[in-house]
């Protein structure tokens, strides 16, 4: 049968472990796909590295255009991520009838309705199981293995370099700017952990999950995203307290009246597994209709991890080559003319409950003043803890878990919260999910 030739766009880690793990697992692939895949052209603007990483057995190039033009190249494999010039590669390879396999979030969460667009016009494939959550494969589940379901809600921790911060925090005590240096240190987190640490990575992943659970367009630009650089590590002590663990979650849920699309830190109960999940590890959590709730658990980053799920594209798309266009299974899971574009709700309309911490005078009538401010925005307690003064203190802390709630009533609460003479500073305030 004759092989399936494969233009690989960037040799760095993942593009590396690509290669690696193509060449090693060949057999095991082949009799897999029905034909030998392999890769014939590697361009990046390392040419020492990509010689180093090939051998020298393939035809190399600097010029990444030159590969998505070229007639005998079945199958581009875009690693080179960003949204620049990743696009025009990605376009360019459509227009010229070659499917495309690519890792990259980012440029699909921003540009993926016109790249899907583009390749059902001219009946390729794009495919992106190695987008989110690394080696997991989350996108496979959620677009063909709960197909019978009506998606309810996901949540996932889907960035490793936040997660491997929020376990050291909780386990050390550590400030956030001390982990980060660590996790720096160790490789976690990038020279500029930006898109890691303020949540940006998880929205991008997050945007894509929702669009294949709910079939509706990307839709990135309506995602509500809060990072974890300003969490204290005293509310992830006090969270553990109350039975809690602060995760970065990304979050799509269906309501009546649109879509919930967020990222930001969430205290989840303990005993929930997702909540158990440590270091630079990913989860996704999944509730259909039909199944329940689904675990997807693995290595969210890494060199073989993610080069598993380009592979597994690879393969899927070998074996759907010749397929006829109109029978292959859509890039969001409904067919394109079965996508709806339902509104992503603004942060303030989402409901759920919420952690609440605020320094007080130490005095009586301060309790009761708060509960009756909650009371009259219809907001009932759930927990509370309230904190001994220490010796010689004025002030100590209150520590509040509400029941479900608007988030806009939440905020009109803490604003009178706030103007109260006997709160100090600003109230701190954190989502809760019961999952």
């Amino acid at each position: 049968m004759k092989p399936i030739n494969v233009g690989l766009l960037g040799i760095g880690t993942v593009g590396g472990g690509t290669y690696t793990v193509l060449k090693r697992n060949a057999e095991e692939i082949t009799r897999r796909a029905g034909r030998p895949i392999r890769i014939v052209t590697v361009a990046d603007k390392n040419l020492e590295l990509a010689r180093k990483v090939t051998g020298g057995e393939v035809k190399l190039t600097d010029d990444a255009f030159s590969v998505v033009t070229d007639p005998g190249i079945d199958i581009v494999v875009e690693l080179i991520g960003g949204y620049g010039v990743a696009r025009e590669l990605v376009l360019k390879a459509i227009e010229n009838g070659k499917h495309v396999v690519t890792a990259n979030k980012a440029l699909l969460a921003v540009h993926g309705n016109e790249i899907f667009a583009a390749a059902q016009k001219k009946g390729v494939m794009v495919a992106f199981e190695a987008a989110v959550a690394g080696g997991i494969p989350i996108i496979k589940a959620l677009r063909e293995g709960l197909t019978a379901n009506r998606i309810e809600w996901l949540a996932g921790i889907i960035n490793g370099t936040t997660n491997f911060i929020l376990s050291e925090m909780r386990d050390k005590g550590l400030p956030f700017a001390e982990v980060l240096k660590e996790a720096q240190a160790l490789g976690y987190a990038e020279a500029d952990p930006t898109f890691d640490v303020e949540g940006v990575d998880a929205a991008h992943k997050a945007t894509i999950m929702s669009a294949i659970a709910f079939g509706i367009p990307m839709q990135f630009d309506k995602a509500y995203i809060e990072g974890i650089s300003k969490l204290d590590s005293v509310d992830i002590g006090y969270a553990e307290q109350l039975g809690y663990r602060i995760k970065l979650l990304g979050i799509a849920r269906r309501r009546e009246n649109g879509v919930e699309l967020r990222v930001h830190p969430t205290l989840i109960p303990a005993k929930r597994l997702i909540a158990n999940v440590e270091g630079a590890m990913n989860a996704v959590l999944v509730q259909g209709d039909a199944v329940g709730a689904t675990l997807y658990y693995g290595k969210g980053a890494g060199a073989e991890p993610t080069a598993s799920a380009v592979i597994a594209d690879l393969v899927d798309v070998t074996r759907l080559h010749t397929s006829d266009p109109e029978h292959r299974v859509p890039h969001l899971a409904f067919q394109p003319d079965q996508v709806h574009d339902v509104p992503v709700l603004p942060i303030e309309e989402v409901v759920t409950s919420y952690y609440l911490r605020m320094r007080v005078e130490d005095k009586p009538g301060v309790l009761a003043d708060i509960t009756r401010i909650l009371a009259d925005s219809g907001i009932s307690i759930e927990a509370l803890i309230q904190k001994q003064a220490a010796e010689g203190e004025a002030h100590t802390d209150i520590i509040m878990l509400t029941h479900q709630t608007a988030e806009k009533n939440a905020n009109a609460a803490i604003v009178r919260i706030e103007a109260l003479p006997v709160v100090q500073g600003k109230v701190v305030k954190l989502r809760m999910e019961a999952l």
